[in-house]
């Protein structure tokens, strides 16, 4: 009497179990509000908790050169050369620059030179959470890094983002951050940048691979010195004060 009680007790439990399964067309909302949950406390870690490492980092055969740096320990130049070179709108959009992604699709539709319309938001977002990819794998990283970028500008702010991207920016071969940047290129620290020295940093940013910070010549050359004026208006226009709150 008691085997059976007992045979009837497992039967309802197994049918109960198969009653509570979760249809296969809701598993991929499921699967949607694990990541939402998860990217949401990844980024609240790292508002507060330098990342150690990026897939980047990971995937460079050349090794891994960094010291994280706060952001009072950077040079202001450094900063207002990033917003000159990558990002003139940094203070005053959401993480995204509608008018530079157009101007991007347009002049890549045309045949012209590739060209980004990436906010440095955007970087840091891929940068920090996402890969680099190439060919198809690229346009597939733009979704989870539009989504990323929405919740570095709601969750960190301006300021975080730029410490965040000045830290783990790649700024030549095996290195990371402007840190570990000017240690290379200049021999000391990026709390000591001139003007001159954080604009050719911030013209390699692009290439650091294929760039050079230490006498450059052509195109490097002429950009950096493009930024190093560019300096000058972002200060007088303010275009660096979100950042400096």
């Amino acid at each position: 009497m008691s085997s059976d009680t007992d045979d009837a007790m497992t039967t309802a439990a197994k049918k109960h179990t198969k009653r509570r399964k979760l249809p296969w067309y809701l598993r991929p909302v499921k699967w949607l509000l694990w990541f939402v949950a998860i990217s949401v406390l990844w980024v609240l870690v790292y508002a507060v908790v330098p990342p150690p490492v990026t897939f980047t980092m990971l995937a460079d055969s050349s090794g891994i050169t960094k010291d994280w740096t706060s952001l009072s320990g950077i040079d202001r130049n450094m900063v207002r050369a990033v917003i000159a070179a990558e990002d003139g709108k940094f203070c005053t959009h959401n993480g995204f620059d509608t008018e530079a992604i157009e101007e991007a699709i347009e002049r890549n539709a045309k045949g012209k030179r590739m060209r980004g319309g990436s906010t440095v938001s955007q970087q840091t977002a891929k940068n920090v959470f996402l890969w680099q990819g190439s060919g198809w794998t690229r346009y597939v990283r733009k979704v989870p890094e539009v989504w990323f970028t929405f919740l570095i500008e709601k969750i960190w702010g301006k300021r975080r983002i730029m410490e965040v991207y000045l830290n783990v920016a790649e700024t030549g071969i095996g290195t990371y951050g402007v840190e570990a940047g000017a240690q290379r290129y200049f021999n000391h620290g990026a709390g000591k940048l001139t003007p001159a020295e954080a604009a050719r940093i911030a013209a390699i940013l692009p290439l650091p691979k294929k760039r050079e910070a230490v006498s450059p010549s052509g195109f490097t050359r002429r950009y950096g010195n493009t930024i190093r004026a560019r300096i000058g208006q972002v200060r007088r226009d303010g275009l660096d004060g979100c950042v400096y709150k």
